[in-house]
């Protein structure tokens, strides 16, 4: 996991939002352009910027592919950021 990749790919709103519906299971391409104001073009290169990063898996089912959350590496960025929180109260602490 690059960090770096991780954190340009939550800037954006979309991909955000992406993720969002993503929570509630996998979707379709399509299914998640439906959800936006934007091109077919805008959120594959949105999927792609998220894939890229790891926060979503694909799997191509005949002429669609599908998106799901990466779970894992969510948690790996939730862990690296309490740890970090946890480093600034200890040394307010101190």
């Amino acid at each position: 996991m690059s960090l770096q990749n991780t954190l340009r790919a939550l800037s954006d709103p979309i991909r955000r939002d992406i993720l969002n519906l993503l929570k509630k299971g996998r979707m379709s391409a399509g299914d998640i352009t439906d959800h936006f104001p934007v091109t077919a073009a805008a959120i594959s290169r949105h999927l792609s910027v998220l894939k890229e990063a790891d926060l979503i898996r694909d799997t191509r089912e005949g002429k669609y592919i599908f998106y799901e959350l990466n779970a894992s590496v969510l948690e790996e960025i939730m862990l690296w950021i309490t740890d970090l929180k946890g480093g600034i109260d200890n040394d307010q602490e101190q």
